[in-house]
């Protein structure tokens, strides 16, 4: 394999267009989204700018290139993320659904079940969206659990050759899709005879069964369309079951490699911005001084020490999505370890940011605070860092054959 940090052509004529179309598109909208205090309305906002970007490709970017997408690295998937993410996460997060949703589909589907369920995603008109109904409202981080007391509480029930649906999710964005009457598809995280199991719902089978009871008011990420659903007697056709039954507890692990390893990615866009901020704030504000606070020396360390973590988050990232896309043998530990170290250190970035700007950065009209409560979040989603992905990492280096130097392919 070879190693280059320089970016080709088409990477930086990628970073160009993605960041031409975040910089006039996504910046606005959030803007808009910030002037909005009803989480259902400041999240139809982003329909309009959706339609715009699908007919820019940009849905297509998100699909890898052997399933009729545009995808073709992961760095290429990183440097995507970024630049729309500096300046909405929201945005890329609801567009990125088919990221989690479809990926059981690429790794087990069959030809027919891969023609019939991407194919939405390859439009270039509309606001199609997915979603990986996986959390529950009394919490998941033991979905896995055999007991079918415990763990997923979503059942599904064989009826002739359609399944029946029934129970609760939450948390996914678009759980509901745009209207209330579910996302054009829908990977259900259940319980069937033979253990947790995965289906998929189209929207045709959604409408008139799924009740929205409640849009979640987030602190950050303010635009996303986060709601708790409840499932009423879904009927889905027999052959919508991905893989065989009782494979799900696997197929949902790998699903969220590629959406862990991308939120060390959404965790380097929020860094990057607040750095920005606090930098031009250093460089323009002497604060009652004879100088501007670049020159104080606590200050330009805070600075010092936030710019090297970003820059080592940003690579840990790209080697990551990299090893997720291409199906190297480490990814699984990698994209655990730009989950955990990119959202931890997304969040001690930022903080320390704040510190060194000081009681401005309190200010609800100061930038700063914005990326803070988006970076918050991403401990928590994607598989909690405490919860779920630190037992993901127990797990490996519990394994008696664990080599430490497999992931960086050292071994």
């Amino acid at each position: 394999m070879t190693v280059s940090f320089s970016l080709t052509a088409d990477q930086e004529q990628l970073k160009r267009q993605a960041r031409s179309f975040a910089r006039e598109q996504l910046r606005p909208l959030m803007t808009a989204v910030g002037q909005s205090a009803d989480p259902l309305q400041r999240a139809l906002l982003l329909r309009p700018v959706m339609e715009q970007a699908v007919q820019a490709g940009f849905l297509k970017s998100l699909i890898p290139v052997p399933f009729g997408g545009l995808a073709s690295s992961g760095v290429d998937a990183a440097i995507f993320i970024e630049e729309l993410a500096s300046e909405s996460p929201d945005f890329v997060i609801s567009m990125a659904g088919p990221l989690i949703a479809l990926a059981p589909v690429y790794e087990v589907g069959t030809p027919e079940q891969i023609a019939r369920f991407v194919a939405p995603f390859l439009t270039d008109h509309g606001a199609p969206v997915a979603a990986m109904a996986y959390s529950e409202p009394g919490g998941s981080a033991n979905f896995d659990a055999e007991a079918p007391a415990e763990g997923v509480r979503t059942r599904a029930v064989l009826d002739g050759d359609e399944w029946v649906i029934n129970g609760s999710k939450a948390w996914a964005s678009h759980l509901g899709g745009w209207d209330g009457e579910g996302p054009d598809l829908m990977t259900i995280v259940c319980r069937t005879d033979k253990g947790v199991s995965l289906i998929v719902a189209e929207r045709e089978q959604l409408r008139g069964h799924i009740d929205v009871d409640e849009y979640y008011d987030l602190p950050g990420l303010r635009g996303c369309l986060t709601t708790r659903v409840t499932l009423r007697d879904v009927r889905v056709p027999k052959d919508h079951l991905l893989g065989d039954e009782g494979d799900g507890v696997r197929l949902t692990r790998n699903a969220f490699q590629a959406s862990g390893a991308s939120i060390g990615t959404f965790s380097v866009a929020a860094m990057r911005q607040a750095f920005d901020i606090a930098l031009r704030f250093a460089h323009g504000e002497k604060r009652g001084g004879l100088v501007p606070v670049i020159e104080h020396q606590a200050v330009a360390d805070i600075l010092a020490d936030a710019k090297g973590k970003i820059e080592a988050v940003r690579l840990l990232s790209w080697s990551a999505l990299d090893a997720v896309f291409s199906g190297r043998p480490g990814a699984p530990e990698l994209a655990l370890h730009a989950k955990i170290f990119g959202s931890e250190t997304g969040v001690e970035v930022i903080n320390a940011l704040i510190k060194a700007v000081g009681v401005t950065a309190y200010d609800g009209n100061f930038p700063m605070l914005r990326h803070l409560m988006d970076v918050l979040a991403y401990p928590i989603i994607e598989g909690g860092n405490v919860g779920v992905r630190r037992r993901q990492l127990q797990a490996m280096m519990s394994d008696p054959a664990y080599e430490p130097l497999a992931a960086s392919g050292l071994a």
